[in-house]
């Protein structure tokens, strides 16, 4: 196509041989098993599992995202959920966040109805992902029939070009082979570091390869048992070191350097665990405080509280939204706002095309980390 010869990576089949040497990390993976058990140990405390897997899926897809590009907020991406427009990026950049919370809970679906993790499974979550806006028209749901590559406006000046595509099968079937690969001298996250990286290197889509590998990483803790609950999501970690993240992945395919990665994913667990614990913590304690606050209401506190509960799940919403999502009044509901800003859960702010309310105490602790990116490499 460009009369120019290209040399792309064929990434060998896994586990690497020679074999990884994990002896300098065993202290570390010792540490992100820790912090990952007591992750899930504390996923049997919340009595409300939906609402935190809400919370917590919203923020990866977010992250995820803006590691690609995306320059929405979690307030616009709130906004863009009750129906409302966004004060800072293009709702399109909304839309695209919200493609992907779709993927995830298609994926976590179709999982649960026992179909395992798998190429099919991996190519229908690219259905969903790209199934609207930037990028739906790059085989949504299918694997590359094209040359693609990372860097650069051709494959000759490209930072990485991934397989050929007359030789992406063979990679993708020795992937999936591996993703079902059990031994004891592989620890389950060691296995996940590797997954993650040959996904990224293998770069099976034409677009959202590194939306989908990064939520590999949470499905396959779930499908090995490691996780009961998809509460870990690495994303913040490796958006806040983007750069250290590429050059890695390149360092595995130019010089096989695994352990260095492995270390890298393994701090990237290690705080991602540790932050979703202190968050859950945090906002189990804010929604126990003002739900009290809420039942003390009277008259008022049976509809106040569900539209405390619906604020939980929306915490950037307006009255006409909560009217129709509770089935009551603009009058009713309209009060019932009232009682809750009374109280200092709510605070609104006037827009032009209405008013607009904020949960900002729990939109704080969930949007801890996630401003866009003003530039992505």
């Amino acid at each position: 196509m460009y009369g120019e010869t290209v040399t792309s990576y064929i990434p060998g089949p896994m586990p690497p041989e020679p074999p990884v040497d994990l002896t300098e990390v065993l202290d570390l993976l010792d540490v992100a098993n820790q912090a990952v058990g007591r992750l899930d140990g504390i996923s049997n405390q919340i009595p409300d599992k939906i609402l935190f897997l809400y919370c917590y899926v919203r923020r990866e897809a977010l992250m995820s995202s803006q590691i690609e590009g995306t320059q929405s907020s979690l307030v616009d991406l709130l906004l863009v959920e009750s129906n409302e427009e966004p004060e800072d990026a293009p709702a399109a950049h909304a839309e695209e966040v919200s493609q992907y919370i779709r993927a995830i809970h298609y994926g976590l679906a179709r999982m649960e109805s026992d179909l395992p993790l798998s190429l099919r499974l991996i190519k229908e979550m690219h259905g969903v992902l790209l199934a609207s806006g930037r990028g739906s028209h790059l085989q949504p749901g299918e694997f590359r029939t094209s040359q693609n590559w990372i860097g650069g406006d051709r494959p000759g000046n490209a930072i990485y070009v991934p397989p050929p595509p007359d030789q992406l099968m063979d990679c993708l079937d020795a992937f999936e082979r591996f993703l079902h690969f059990q031994r004891r001298d592989l620890p389950v996250l060691v296995q996940t570091a590797m997954i993650h990286a040959q996904f990224e290197s293998i770069h099976p889509f034409l677009d959202g390869n590194g939306r989908i590998g990064r939520l590999l990483v949470t499905l396959f803790l779930c499908m090995r048992g490691v996780l009961k609950d998809p509460l870990l999501y690495p994303s913040h970690y490796l958006k806040q070191n983007r750069t250290r993240y590429y050059e890695l992945l390149q360092k595995i395919r130019h010089e096989g350097a695994w352990e260095e990665w492995i270390r890298f994913f393994l701090h990237a667990v290690i705080q991602a665990a540790e932050h979703a614990i202190y968050s859950v913590k945090r906002l189990l304690a804010i929604r126990e405080r003002d739900r009290a606050k809420v039942a003390k209401l009277g008259r008022a506190a049976p509809n106040a509280l569900k539209l405390y509960d619906l604020v939980c799940h929306h915490p950037v919403l307006s009255i006409p939204f909560a009217a129709r999502k509770l089935e009551l009044s603009h009058q009713t509901c309209s009060k019932l706002f009232l009682h809750l800003v009374a109280l200092g859960i709510l605070h609104g702010n006037d827009r032009q095309r209405g008013r607009i309310f904020r949960y900002s105490e729990f939109v704080a602790i969930l949007a801890e980390g996630t401003e866009p990116l003003k530039a992505v490499l």
